[in-house]
């Protein structure tokens, strides 16, 4: 345990947890065995909502769960409600929020942001300053590459209609959205359907294919060698 560590109350740990310095894990908190918490991380904080935000109030979130094998990034920040499986790196300077399950052996690379009420599967790799829109559902074996945008509101904060239209991405098993690449609300990425670097996607992106362009159009099939089927 490294300096200026504070735990509170309820904290539970497994075995062979390391901790860093000037670490926060708040009440409740379940850390697994073989646990790395990087300097300045802060694990199990409650949300907190904008004195002028439309969002309802929220009841007060279950403590975080941190899986067995897992590590967790300097300055990073796991909101109380968040649940990562096993081996689930989160790189420095990332954020997930409350009402999220990431499954095992993901990566959340440096500075990616997931939002509140998302689902992300197994060995996903969600890399560099990408951002994942509250609602979203990921699959298996997805990856998300830097600078991605998705969002969830057609209304861009205007009118209360908004609030019962969000919706962020669906990712299925094994879709891929290139560097800088940009989501439309509600959109679905089938099974094995890729975006290219720089898009703007604004259809659902059916199983195989790969779009590209602003807006995103059908390009050609995913070569065979790239589906998950033939890793």
């Amino acid at each position: 345990m490294g300096n200026n560590v504070q735990i509170r109350d309820g904290v539970v740990f497994g075995e062979q947890v390391w901790i860093g310095s000037n670490v926060i894990i708040y009440e409740g908190t379940i850390i697994g065995s073989r646990v790395v918490i990087q300097d300045n991380a802060v694990i199990g904080k409650q949300p907190a909502r904008a004195k002028n935000s439309v969002m309802l109030d929220r009841p007060k979130q279950p403590p975080a769960e941190i899986g067995n094998g897992s590590t967790v990034g300097t300055s990073a920040i796991i909101y109380a409600g968040a649940k990562l499986g096993e081996d689930v790196f989160v790189a420095d300077l990332a954020t997930i929020r409350e009402r999220v399950t990431v499954g095992d052996k993901t990566i959340v690379g440096r500075g990616a942001s997931i939002e509140n009420d998302c689902t992300v599967g197994s060995k996903c790799k969600l890399e560099t300053n990408c951002y994942i829109t509250a609602y979203s559902s990921l699959g298996n074996d997805v990856f998300v590459a830097p600078g991605v945008v998705t969002s969830n509101d057609n209304y861009m904060g205007r009118t209360r209609e908004r609030f019962a239209n969000m919706k962020g991405i669906t990712m299925k098993d094994g879709a891929r959205i290139g560097a800088n690449a940009t989501t439309l609300p509600g959109i679905t990425i089938e099974v094995d359907g890729a975006v290219a670097a720089g898009s703007v996607v604004t259809k659902d992106v059916a199983s195989e294919e790969l779009v590209v362009g602003v807006p995103a159009k059908f390009l050609r099939k995913v070569p065979k060698s790239q589906l998950l089927k033939y890793q």
